[in-house]
């Protein structure tokens, strides 16, 4: 693999050494609760959305922000947070971060008001963000260079695992718990791995962490906000041409650029610029980017799919998940073999290719396509998501020096994070553009002041439908037709963008790394031991 020339590191110290696979499960169980929490959420949409004492009533505005918030400033404040674990300390950033997201998700179980759970899912984020950089910038601090691969492949099948099970914990609870269960879950969680990460995890820093770049942590947190308020307001507008939302994210990508202008001409930058003049480094994290912007913005819709036209429950459409799962937990670890053997860019390239047609069979769904058809859809895509994720990652993290893996992983996580953000706004206002061109021409007899509610949405027209009694029958079938239109067009648009990412990475990552005489000397030499 050709990343940039690294400075030799001083070896792990033997005692941290040799407990590095239970401070892999430690960091593991952080990421699972960060990255699940996520997930998990998308399977109480419908609960939170029905009136007390059931849900909180919230409208679906309200629930886009309840998701949004905590996207909002997980990725406003991932960077800094990875600055700060390397000036100040990972173990300590990552406790404190453990410490936040607990509270926040005890405060959200028990939330009066959507607007409540909306300010407390910011609170969870901001413990999130600084849990998320920390987990693989230890990772690559605990293990040797030729042992970080492997570590890194588990480390991205734990996130594919949180991504799946999330869904399957979510329904357990609200088959025998209220809607406030799926946040109150974290809380035991956090506290199990907070004394485990005090009884292991060492503590690891920047050791010439240099002057904190205050105007740059400040320009890259306004940048980040600004950018990523603007692509969810888009989503929730159905209109990225709306003045506020172009001037919000025009605004955004303008304190970036002053961000970047200013990074290259500091003596003291939070990030090295020149890192980004190597193009694997650079189609690394475009991939990703991609990757995710296709992803979340497809999978997102799926459990509309499963429950409100397919009719299975919350705990049945999280089980239909598991094919995710299982493919993310036999292949990530495993990917480093195939990279071995066929090199980065041949393995990523056809990983995107079955992300792409992954995408395309979405488009092939309707309402009685047999279930296991949707099964191997799945894991298909988490195969593929393995074979992604693990290579450029490997890539991300090995290119810069290891006192500086907190930033590595804070870039890699901000990228992964603005790609899922503008992947859920972009292609989410795609759905629902698509749906209301679909819906209103079926709207005509209800009342005024019911039409623009039920043509938000599948679930607002399954909602007012039910409430009309027998008169709102006629609406479902047009509804489940509307919906399924607007998946497909959704989903082509997702799989265009995964197919951009395999010309990228096809271009621009590289092959298989050439052997050095070393290895060819040790191949010789094998050869002569047999005969």
């Amino acid at each position: 693999m050709t990343t940039p020339a690294v400075p030799t590191a001083p070896r792990i110290p033997e005692a941290v050494h040799r407990r590095r696979w239970a401070i892999l499960g430690v960091l593991m169980l952080s990421l699972l609760i960060v990255v699940l929490d996520n997930s998990i959420l998308n399977v109480a949409i419908k609960t939170i959305s029905t009136p007390a004492p059931t849900g909180l009533g919230a409208t679906q505005s309200e629930l886009e922000w309840a998701i949004n918030s905590y996207t909002l400033v997980f990725a406003g404040l991932l960077f800094t947070a990875g600055l700060l674990g390397d000036r100040m300390g990972r173990k300590k950033v990552l406790l404190g971060g453990l410490a936040v997201f607990g509270i926040g998700s005890a405060l959200a179980a028990e939330s009066g008001s959507p607007t409540q759970l909306i300010a407390f899912r910011a609170l969870m984020a901001v413990g999130a963000a600084f849990v998320m950089p920390a987990t693989l910038a230890v990772l690559m601090n605990v293990f040797e260079r030729e042992e970080q691969p492997k570590a890194i492949g588990i480390w991205a099948g734990g996130v594919g695992l949180a991504i799946a099970i999330g869904p399957i914990t979510g329904g357990l609870l609200l088959d025998h718990f209220w809607w406030g269960s799926v946040f109150l879950i974290n809380v035991p969680i956090v506290l199990l791995a907070f004394g485990l990460m005090l009884w292991l995890v060492p503590e690891s820093r920047d050791p010439n962490p240099g002057r904190v770049d205050l105007v740059g942590v400040v320009l890259s947190v306004v940048g980040l906000v600004l950018l990523v308020y603007g692509i969810i307001k888009g989503g929730e507008l159905a209109d990225f041409t709306d003045p506020t939302v172009l001037a919000t994210i025009a605004a955004g990508l303008v304190v970036l650029v002053a961000f970047v202008v200013f990074e290259k001409r500091s003596d003291h930058p939070s990030v090295d610029m020149d890192y980004f003049k190597n193009k694997v480094f650079s189609a690394a994290m475009a991939v990703i980017t991609l990757v995710f912007f296709a992803l979340m913005g497809v999978t997102f819709f799926s459990v509309f799919y499963t429950q409100s036209v397919r009719g299975y429950s919350p705990l049945q459409s999280g089980l239909l998940l598991l094919p995710l799962a299982a493919a993310q937990l036999i292949f990530a670890p495993r990917a480093r073999l195939v990279v071995d053997r066929f090199g980065v860019r041949v393995t990523t390239t056809a990983a995107m290719v079955v992300l792409a047609a992954t995408l395309v069979a979405f488009a092939t769904l309707d309402a009685d396509t047999p279930i296991w058809l949707l099964e191997i859809v799945f894991f298909c895509m988490g195969t593929g998501m393995a074979h992604v994720m693990t290579p450029t990652s490997v890539v991300i993290m090995q290119a810069l020096p290891r006192e500086k893996a907190g930033s590595a992983s804070a870039l890699s996580n901000t990228f992964r994070q603005l790609g899922g953000a503008l992947g859920i706004a972009v292609l989410g206002s795609v759905l629902s553009a698509s749906y209301r061109d679909g819906i209103e021409g079926h709207l005509g007899t209800l009342p005024a002041g019911l039409r623009d509610t039920a043509g938000e949405s599948i679930e607002a027209t399954l909602g007012v439908a039910a409430k009309l009694g027998d008169q709102g029958r006629s609406l479902i079938t047009p509804a489940n037709d509307a919906f399924l239109h607007a998946m497909h067009v959704t989903a082509l648009c997702g799989a265009g963008v995964a197919a951009v990412g395999a010309v990228v990475v096809a271009l621009f990552l590289p092959g298989r790394p050439k052997p050095t005489p070393e290895d060819a000397a040790e191949e010789g030499e094998l050869v002569r031991t047999k005969s």
